[in-house]
């Protein structure tokens, strides 16, 4: 193994302080089976909310299994060790539920949704 220096640690530790106060990290996570939403508290206070069931690869999850969530790599992310899932929580809070091609998917269904109910309303 490679010696690093006390220049290199301070600097790569510097690095990590940077990133944990500038991205969002999860303080704690629930699944919230009423509501149907998990609900993320994070460091900073802030609270957030996302339907589980609309990440990729949790559409079918039973309501113990999501509720089996929780936070992982020191806040950075989510996971459900039934379901074989994780997912950052900055992804999360930016929307991106899912691979490219899954949320390329998610939006064509999501825009044929809106089409049809603008059609319905101007009828």
């Amino acid at each position: 193994m490679a010696d690093i220096t006390d220049e290199e640690l301070a600097a790569a530790t510097e690095r990590g302080r940077i990133v944990f106060e500038t991205q969002p990290h999860a303080r704690s996570v629930r699944h919230d089976v009423r509501s149907g939403m998990t609900v993320v508290e994070l460091y900073n206070g802030c609270t957030f909310a996302f339907p589980p069931r609309r990440l990729q690869g949790l559409e079918t999850a039973s309501d113990a299994d999501l509720s089996a969530v929780e936070v992982i790599g020191r806040g950075y992310g989510l996971h459900w060790e039934a379901l074989d899932a994780d997912f950052t929580v900055g992804g999360l809070m930016a929307g991106r539920f899912g691979s490219p091609a899954y949320m390329e998917r998610e939006r064509a269904r999501l825009r044929a949704m809106l089409d049809s109910d603008t059609r319905h309303h101007a009828a």
